[in-house]
């Protein structure tokens, strides 16, 4: 992470429309990943589940590079 003004950039989260996207903004960051609780495991399982697999698809996917 970057420091901005002595503190570390965060991804804000981007809303039930699009989970994965603080990822993906991440990782075209040079990000290698992010902490994720909160967010899926107040959720129904499901959704949870489906949370965590998104943002784990955004890392394995190779199109997804660095900006």
């Amino acid at each position: 992470m970057t420091p901005v003004m002595g503190r570390p950039r965060a991804v804000r989260p981007a809303g039930a429309h699009r989970p994965a996207l603080p990822a993906v903004i991440n990782k075209r960051a040079g990000g290698t990943g992010l902490i994720t609780g909160r967010k899926a495991f107040q959720r129904p399982t499901g959704e949870g589940v489906a949370l965590l697999n998104a943002v784990q698809d955004v890392y394995l996917d190779e199109r997804i590079t660095v900006a």
